[in-house]
């Protein structure tokens, strides 16, 4: 049976003298490892180039259940970037979104909404004109929507504590350290409740952003058992700045 369908470029391993093996994250059954053959030479049909960690393509792919890996049989470009490979703050960025999802989207779950929403961000950030400073963290807390664990504000108030720990909001500090302070909580609501295209109008305090987005890496790992650490946010800090 042959699989058409959208994907995102998640990982490339070299796999032997020519191949690949990749991780794609698909628009019709999730997230699929495949292995592309003969790419790494100068007679290949699909192109090393097409390969690209944050590439969006169509893909043709063998899809059979009982075969964990299956063989890629033809890509071309879905979407084509104009800056985020090429500029070095867009590309912190980028990386940092494909690192999160590829640890935190669990394996075979078909999301066709959550696959339009991560392309979507990608392409937000190639197209933007204006600050990028506060994507990661929106992306974070939009992402933890898809995946069940999204916030609550339902006891949001000035001053309160988020507990990360439980999910919503405290009027005191819980008795654990696994929290936000009243300033960055007060952020996070403000994130929470404003659309991609907003972000930038939302100003946040350097130090605050940082709190915020370790805050929301912790969050992350409190929920999910399989996430592990991240390491492109170092990155992301240096060049954020």
């Amino acid at each position: 049976m042959l699989l058409k369908t959208r994907g995102i470029l998640f990982r490339a391993i070299k796999y032997g003298e020519t191949s690949l093996i990749i991780d794609v994250y698909t628009e019709e059954k999730g997230l699929k490892k495949y292995i592309v053959s003969g790419v790494r030479t100068t007679k290949a049909k699909m192109h090393a180039n097409l390969f690209q960690v944050m590439s969006i393509v169509d893909l043709v792919a063998y899809d059979r259940k009982d075969k964990e890996l299956n063989r890629l049989k033809e890509v071309r470009p879905s979407y084509i970037y104009q800056q985020l490979p090429f500029e070095v703050q867009r590309s912190a960025v980028g990386m940092f979104l494909i690192e999160v999802a590829r640890k935190a989207l669990p394996e075979s779950e078909p999301q066709p909404e959550l696959y339009l929403w991560l392309q979507g961000f990608l392409q937000h950030i190639d197209q933007s004109t204006e600050s990028l400073v506060n994507i990661p963290v929106l992306f974070l807390i939009q992402l933890s929507t898809f995946l069940g664990f999204t916030p609550s504000l339902e006891k949001v108030e000035d001053g309160y504590f988020f507990d990360l720990q439980e999910g919503n909001y405290t009027a005191i500090a819980p008795i654990h350290q696994n929290f936000l302070a009243p300033e960055e909580a007060q952020y996070l609501s403000h994130l929470i409740q404003i659309e991609l295209e907003q972000v930038p109008s939302l100003r946040i305090p350097k130090k605050n952003r940082e709190q915020l987005l370790k805050g929301l890496l912790d969050y992350f790992s409190l929920h999910l058992d399989h996430f592990s650490t991240i390491h492109s946010h170092k990155i992301l800090k240096t060049v954020l700045e």
